[in-house]
């Protein structure tokens, strides 16, 4: 087994203070050595997974989001923490001063060499970088650009310490350059920096009956075989195909590995081929969930007589399984809740763009204080790159947060939305008269201006409790205490992803434009909970 599988340098173990774990029915483990999947139950596209030593590192597409490549660790591969995120700022950063909600860091492929974690990912519309570090935590290197075009899409490296080689293979992107369903691959310089090749088709799925969409390869070195594991067939409906040959550049033949079946498992689509200590072979992929994103299944699998792997219940995903042989580890899953200790917020919060000085106001309290920031976009969410955001969880919930509008100007406004396609928000806005009101407003996917989804009612103290009500569905009710509890606001909002991106919770503070600073809000205690149980 290479590098990708077993790595030679011990991880740290998980970090203090990383807050409370995520929200109602965000554990995979059941409690009783048996795990439910999704083990990663909101939007982590595009799952890969590296072990090093006993500790296991997955990072996941993060698009336009900043900060992104996030790293998630665990021992179990069952329990995840969010540890922090490989990539402070995208590159070239002009491109992503606003946001782009699909671009960006798609399907990204981490590995541990000769020391050093690296990870690979293809920006569809600049090409393929890598970022590298000796320490998970970092400092991790600026972004390098590998190899510069359209629709290069879906890297992963190989080392082949066997043979003292190293590899790359690519996807594309037909919508940045006119290809699609087939791999390519390069040789690579052992450090990384550069391809040695022009690249050469190493599958061309067009010539596979029935193969379709081919893309997210994931390269490793096993049992003298090269191999590719690859989802073909669309996010919603495909399959995860398995490619072998004995040398990189083929010929490869090919098997379906895992598919539906009579499950409701949807997809199931890319993921990583991660292997135990004990040597037990384990693989995560994503199941896409429409509004919530790309949540995250672990697998068992094994390998047949010929020596093809065979993945979930004889090629069909499980839903309740055994937990890998490994150490007991207490029930765990990326935090939600934020009380924004010293004014800062956590590793779950990601800006809708590149982060610039001055968003949010440094203080000693508890509270996050956003500055409602000037923008000829306040009145659409989506084109405001000063969105802090998280991720939906799949699980019904509550989520709350209280909020104060500090600032005096005219039209300023703050508050809490869901963010897709479509988005909704509840908040406070400073009136021309100086007075303070809440506010409740969507808009459509199509339409560019926000409309009022409830008319707007007097907040007397510039303060109120916000509240979503998230049930099965994604389907949101917005509620507000502005000190005579909490009362509905609107009608139902049905939450929409991006094209590739699940819809986010988001915070935001903005103005009309203007000259003058527009002042402040502060945001505090943050939570997601179960659902209050109905009388």
């Amino acid at each position: 087994m290479t590098a990708p599988l077993d790595g030679r340098t011990g991880g740290p173990g998980e970090a203090a203070g990383l807050g409370e774990p995520g929200g109602p029915g965000a554990f995979g483990d059941l409690g009783d050595g048996t795990y439910r999947n999704p083990v990663l139950a909101a939007d982590w596209s595009d799952p890969d997974v590296v072990r090093v030593g006993d500790d296991f590192y997955l990072t996941a597409s993060s698009f336009g989001r900043a900060p992104g490549l996030p790293l998630l660790h665990s021992r179990d591969l069952v329990n995840w923490t969010l540890i922090g995120h490989a990539l402070e700022r995208l590159e070239p950063a002009e491109s992503f001063a606003a946001p782009r909600h699909d671009c960006g860091v798609w399907a990204p492929s981490i590995r541990q060499h000769e020391g050093r974690f690296w990870i690979f990912w293809g920006d569809p519309d600049h090409g393929v970088f890598q970022v590298n570090s000796p320490d998970i935590r970092g400092p991790w290197t600026t972004p390098h650009l590998v190899k510069a075009g359209k629709g290069l899409i879906d890297a992963c490296p190989l080392w082949d310490e066997e043979h003292g080689e190293a590899y790359l293979v690519h996807a594309w992107a037909k919508s940045r350059s006119g290809v699609k369903n087939r791999l390519t691959g390069h040789r690579m310089s052992p450090d990384g920096r550069e391809l040695l090749d022009d690249g050469r088709v190493l599958i061309d799925a067009d010539e596979l009956p029935g193969w379709f969409t081919l893309e997210g390869p994931k390269l490793y070195r096993h049992d003298g075989w090269f191999w590719i594991l690859a989802p073909a067939g669309g996010v919603e409906s495909g399959w995860q195909g398995a490619f072998r040959s004995r040398t990189f550049h083929g010929p490869y033949e090919e098997r379906v590995v895992l598919e539906q079946g009579d499950t409701d498992v949807n997809g199931p689509h890319q993921g990583s081929w991660v292997r135990t200590p004990a040597g037990d072979d384990w693989f995560l992929h994503f199941q896409q969930r429409g509004a919530y994103g790309r949540v995250v299944h672990l697998q068992p699998l094994r390998w047949d007589a010929d020596g093809w792997p065979v993945i979930g219940n004889a090629g069909a995903p499980v839903s309740v399984h055994e937990k890998p042989r490994l150490p007991p580890q207490p029930a765990s899953a990326p935090a939600t809740d934020d009380d924004f200790p010293g004014g800062r917020h956590g590793r779950q919060w990601q800006w809708s763009a590149n982060p610039r000085e001055g968003w949010a106001t440094s203080h000693a309290a508890d509270g996050l204080r956003l500055a409602c920031v000037r923008s000829a976009d306040a009145h659409d969410l989506r084109r405001l790159p000063h969105v802090l955001t998280q991720r939906l969880p799949l699980a019904p919930c509550t989520v709350e947060v209280g909020l104060r509008l500090d600032a005096a100007a005219a039209d300023a406004r703050a508050g809490l939305a869901v963010l897709g396609d479509a988005f909704s928000w509840i908040g406070l806005e400073r009136g021309e008269d100086g007075t303070v009101r809440l506010v409740h407003r969507f808009t459509e996917p199509v339409a560019e201006r926000e409309r009022d989804a409830a008319r707007p009612r007097p907040a007397p103290d510039g303060t109120a409790r916000l509240r979503i009500d998230v049930t099965d569905g994604a389907r949101c009710r917005f509620l507000a205490d502005t000190g005579d509890g909490f009362r509905p606001s609107g009608q139902v909002f049905a939450a929409t992803p991006w094209r590739w991106v699940g819809a986010l919770l988001g915070l935001f503070a903005t103005a009309p434009a203007g000259r003058n600073g527009a002042g402040t809000a502060l945001f505090t205690h943050f939570r997601i909970a179960a659902p209050a149980p109905r009388p």
